[in-house]
């Protein structure tokens, strides 16, 4: 799947020597996945700003220009980061589950992903998944949402708007559970006088026992929104 630009017409094009210790051709045998998971780690521990194919191939002990038989670009490179990511969480249906259920464990796992690599979300948002396998991954969640017997159309609208949502819930500070109980703590702790509709939010929810979270009351809502039966959507 690689998409190289080449080997280098001369030597003196090569770039910077090659770390001690490492020999020229080591690089032989990188991979793609090998290429893409040293990336993610360098944005876990540095941050996406730290990330440059120089500073890959430096991590890597090659030097960067090899790096380019493996993920093509700069660009390339970042694609592949939203492939992992998306691929990381896509779940292999069990046998008569229902198709519910699935995309609510995709849901799931989009969310625990994003949660363990926060310094990639801005990737997620900007890119959207375009490589083979990110497509592979896409038509896989389109024919779950298709068991339901909602056309091909509306069942790619779902597995959008479910990556949707889990994206900009982690990209406002949502969690997996947590973050609707944190809000309310915070709004009980404020002077509430001037905003009755907001004090009445937060003592109706008191004493109501344990709470479904946000997360997944709006992740229901949208299953049941596109399993209505109706094209309207």
């Amino acid at each position: 799947m690689s998409t190289g630009f080449g080997s280098p017409a001369t030597a003196d094009r090569r770039g910077p020597a090659a770390p001690a210790g490492r020999a020229r051709g080591r690089h032989a045998g990188l991979t793609r996945d090998a290429v893409l998971a040293a990336a993610v780690t360098l944005v876990d521990e540095q941050g996406l700003a730290a990330l440059s194919m120089r500073r890959l191939g430096a991590e890597l002990g090659v030097e960067a220009m090899a790096l380019y038989h493996h993920v093509g670009s700069k660009d390339a490179l970042l694609d592949g980061l939203v492939e992992q990511l998306f691929l990381a969480s896509l779940p292999e249906p069990t046998e008569g589950e229902p198709w519910r259920e699935v995309v609510r464990r995709h849901a799931r796992g989009i969310l625990d992903t994003l949660l363990a690599h926060p310094n990639l979300v801005p990737v997620v948002l900007s890119r959207p998944a375009v490589t083979p396998s990110a497509l592979s991954a896409l038509e896989r969640s389109v024919a779950v949402a298709r068991t339901s017997g909602m056309p091909a159309h509306r069942a790619l609208d779902l597995v959008y708007a479910v990556i949707g949502f889990v994206v900009g819930h982690v990209a406002m500070g949502g969690d997996a559970g947590e973050g609707s109980t944190a809000r309310l703590r915070l709004l009980a702790s404020l002077d509430l006088d001037e905003f009755p509709e907001l004090a009445d939010a937060v003592r109706s929810a008191e004493g109501t026992g344990p709470r479904t979270s946000t997360f997944d009351a709006t992740l229901d809502a949208i299953l049941t929104g596109f399993d209505t039966g109706t094209d309207d959507i």
